[in-house]
Parts: structure tokens; C-alpha cells; sequence
């Protein structure tokens, strides 16, 4: 008899997924364990297989079409010859319709019937509604840059424009027909060597515009962290970090082969100070209401992608040395980026860390990722005046910010934390025993 392929839930976050490639056509024979089709989810593009024998008679979900958790996607059959008329998955209420009718809604009732019986329940609260203005149809430019501009000037305010070194091409004239006389230079903008404005006229109406639809990591990832903003109290402490040793100590390994990089030192220095303040080392459970304590010190590291953020985790952080460390991290990021992630790589943690110093940033402030307790956001390594001895000096100085859940810790944990923090950065050798 016909049977019905739904969408698997292919992560622990995963609501719904967009079918990028059918690798496999109606009519083919599919044998388990075959590929049928790749999903991009929320976390990863990943590739489905087969669990049954079976014909694929119809496809419901066409490519870069989304289908929720336990949609029906596909229709398949034991025999080829088997037919499919008439057949609506369990849970479908009959109508009044015909069989080929009924087969012809399918696709109509398929959403429906998974909204109703297997979609996944979730907290929902109104929101505020933010939409663009349309663009100004009849917007026109309070001059045009162009050699007929000058034939719309009087001889007066020609020659008034040029002793007085006004650009008059940027006036726009208020006499007939739009003609400059000489009452209009005193709205002018200088003369300059690089003619001020562009040239033409711009081809889009004044806040034009075209919407983008998100992709599915990006979608879950503004849910999530608009629900964490939304219900969890955050509290911030910025700290800022002498970083001489720390460019010390990564030049000198250098020289000896070791190309370490400032975010291992960084995710080296949370690891120790984490096993320090196991506090810190903590999540919330929002269904049981009760602190996690977790046992193991497992960093998530935010990387960027082009389709959203992404969290893989270095687990046991705090008994890798740097080398380690840095191997792993490269290895992680490579794979993020490549949508190569197992589900392990990239599930659980116990704390957070996002670093945009790259970026030349000088600080920032970052939203928990639940259901952990804490992320610490670091900032880049600027040149400051710094006072040493009671002397004004030139320093080189990192600001980083933790955000913290105060559910679970209070100001004080967090400060023990980041002062800690601190220290290991400011003295780097203590990370190299």
C-alpha cells in the first residue's frame, strides 16, 4: 500500500527545512539507505536517506520548497504498479471531494495537516510590526549635474559663481523655467577639484528597496536570540585587558614554529577561568525552572556564515594545552564553513565565545545563547595611553564584555569570573604549563 516520507527533524532547533536538491526522480526505485534528497536546516545542509524500499510515486515538496518537521514530502509505493489515487495520509479529514480530487489537494492539505497534528508547539508573543515606507514616486533632485545646467543660468550668476568659486551646477534656480539667477549662489556649495555630486540621474526612487528571505539558520537563529533578548535577563561587565604579554607571548611561540592565534589564548584563559567559577560554568532550564550545573567545560565558538551563525563546540577545553586548541578550532571552523558539522559538533555547550577583534571593533555586547548562562564578547587590540608607575605610557589594550544570565549568577559571580580572566591574559605563561 502507499506510504508517506515526512521531513525528519534533523537537529534539536529544527522547526522546518528547505529541500535544495531531489536526488532522486518519481518513478526510481529507492532502496533504503539511498540518498533521496539534501535539506538545508537551520544548523547545516545535510543529506536524507532512505529507511524503506519503496517507488517514488509523488513528490510533494519541489526543490527550495520548506516543509515543517513531519510534513509529507513524498509519496512512495511497494509496487511500481501499486496506484496512489485516492490516498491521504493518516490524519486527513475526508470531504465530500473525489479520490483524483483529493489526490490533486494534496499538496494543499499537506501543510495543513502537519500544522494541525505534528507541528512543533511553540511559545509565541506578539510583536510590534515593522515595515518599510513605500519608495517617493515624484522625488526629483534639487539640481542635476549636467552641461545644460549651465544653460539654465543667467550671464550674471555665471560669472558671480566663478569670482566667488560656487559650483553651480549643486543650485538649483528658482527663476523661470528653473533658470539660476544670481539670488540663488548663496544656496551653492563650493567649487572643488572633484566635482561635488554625481553625474545622472539615479535610476531607483528614493528608499527603494528589495526584501530577502531568510534562510533557514538565520531564520531560527533570529528566533532564538529574539527569544533569549525577550526572557532572559541579561547583565553586562566590560573589562578592559593589557595585552602586551598576551602579543608577547604569541610572537614567541611564533619564532619557535607555533602559530598560535589570540582566540586560542583567549578560548585557553575562559576554559581556566570557567574551571575556576564552575557558577559561571552554568545554564537554565526554562521548563523545570532550575540552574544547570554543568560538569564539563565545553566552549561554543560563534562563527559567522554567509547563511547565519553557527556555534561548534570545543569540549574539554580545559584539559587541552594550545596547540590542541588551535588544531581543533581551525578544524571546527573549516567544517562550519563547509556545512560539515555532525550534530555533536555543534549541540550542547556550557559557555560562549564571539570575537570580532579581527573586525577592528572596540567593544560589543552579545545575547545569551540558551540554554546557557553566560557569552563573553571580545573586542580588538587597540593602541591607548595607559598609566604605569604614575607615568603616562603607550599600551596596547583589549575591552571585553560579558553578558550573563541573572537567573543563574549575580553581579559578583561575574565579576570573580572576568577578573580572573584577566589575570590569566595579563600573565599568559600560567596558560603554557
Amino acid at each position: 500500500m502507499p506510504f508517506t516520507l515526512t521531513m525528519p527533524k534533523l537537529s534539536p532547533t529544527m522547526e522546518e527545512g528547505t529541500i535544495t536538491k531531489w536526488r532522486k526522480k518519481v518513478g526510481d526505485y529507492v532502496k533504503a539507505g539511498d540518498v533521496l534528497f539534501e535539506v538545508a536546516t537551520d544548523k547545516a545542509t545535510v543529506e536524507h536517506s532512505a529507511i524503506d524500499d519503496g517507488f517514488l510515486r509523488k513528490i510533494l515538496i519541489d526543490e527550495g520548497k520548506e516543509a515543517v518537521v513531519n510534513q509529507a514530502v513524498a509519496i512512495f509505493t511497494e509496487n511500481q504498479e501499486e496506484s496512489i489515487e485516492g490516498y491521504i495520509p493518516e490524519g486527513v479529514k475526508i470531504s465530500n471531494e473525489s479520490p483524483s480530487e483529493l489526490v490533486s489537494n494534496l499538496e494543499k492539505a499537506a501543510p495543513t495537516i502537519s500544522n494541525e497534528l505534528s507541528a512543533p508547539k511553540t511559545q509565541s508573543f506578539s510583536q510590534p510590526s515593522f515595515t518599510p515606507e513605500p519608495p517617493l514616486e515624484h522625488y526629483s533632485l534639487p539640481y542635476e549635474q549636467s552641461s545644460s545646467v549651465l544653460l539654465r543660468a543667467s550671464p550674471l550668476a555665471k560669472k558671480m559663481a566663478s569670482e566667488k568659486g560656487i559650483d553651480i551646477q549643486t543650485v538649483k534656480g528658482t527663476g523661470p523655467h528653473g533658470r539660476i539667477l544670481s539670488r540663488d549662489l548663496s544656496r551653492g556649495q563650493p567649487s572643488a577639484k572633484i566635482p561635488f555630486g554625481f553625474k545622472g540621474k539615479p535610476l531607483d526612487a528614493p528608499g527603494s528597496y528589495e526584501e530577502v528571505p531568510l534562510s533557514p539558520m538565520r531564520k531560527v537563529v533570529g528566533q532564538r536570540l529574539q527569544q533569549s533578548k525577550t526572557f532572559i535577563p541579561h547583565f553586562y561587565i566590560t573589562q578592559e585587558i593589557h595585552a602586551e604579554a598576551m602579543i608577547a607571548v604569541r610572537d614567541q611561540l611564533k619564532t619557535v614554529g607555533h602559530k598560535i592565534t589570540f582566540n586560542d589564548i583567549i578560548l585557553k584563559a575562559v576554559a581556566l577561568a570557567l574551571k575556576d567559577h564552575p557558577e559561571m560554568n552554568s545554564g537554565f532550564n526554562s521548563v523545570t525552572s532550575s540552574i544547570i550545573r554543568f560538569k564539563t567545560v565545553d566552549i561554543s565558538v560563534a562563527v559567522s556564515l554567509p547563511s547565519g551563525l553557527i556555534t561548534p563546540i570545543l569540549r574539554y577545553a580545559d584539559f587541552k594545552n594550545l596547540g590542541q586548541i588551535s588544531a581543533e578550532v581551525k578544524t571546527l571552523a573549516q567544517r562550519a564553513k563547509e556545512g560539515k558539522l555532525s550534530r555533536e559538533e555543534y549541540v550542547g555547550g556550557s559557555f560562549t565565545i564571539s570575537n570580532l577583534g579581527m573586525f577592528g571593533v572596540t567593544s560589543f555586547t552579545g545575547v545569551i545563547n540558551p540554554p546557557q548562562a553566560g557569552i563573553l564578547c571580545v573586542g580588538g587590540i587597540e593602541d591607548k595611553p595607559v598609566i604605569r608607575n604614575g607615568q603616562i605610557v603607550a599600551g596596547k589594550v583589549m575591552s571585553v564584555t560579558l553578558s550573563a544570565d541573572h537567573r543563574v549568577v549575580d553581579g559578583s559571580d561575574g565579576a570573580k569570573f572576568i577578573k580572573t580572566f584577566q589575570n590569566y591574559l595579563e600573565n599568559p605563561s600560567t596558560l603554557l604549563i
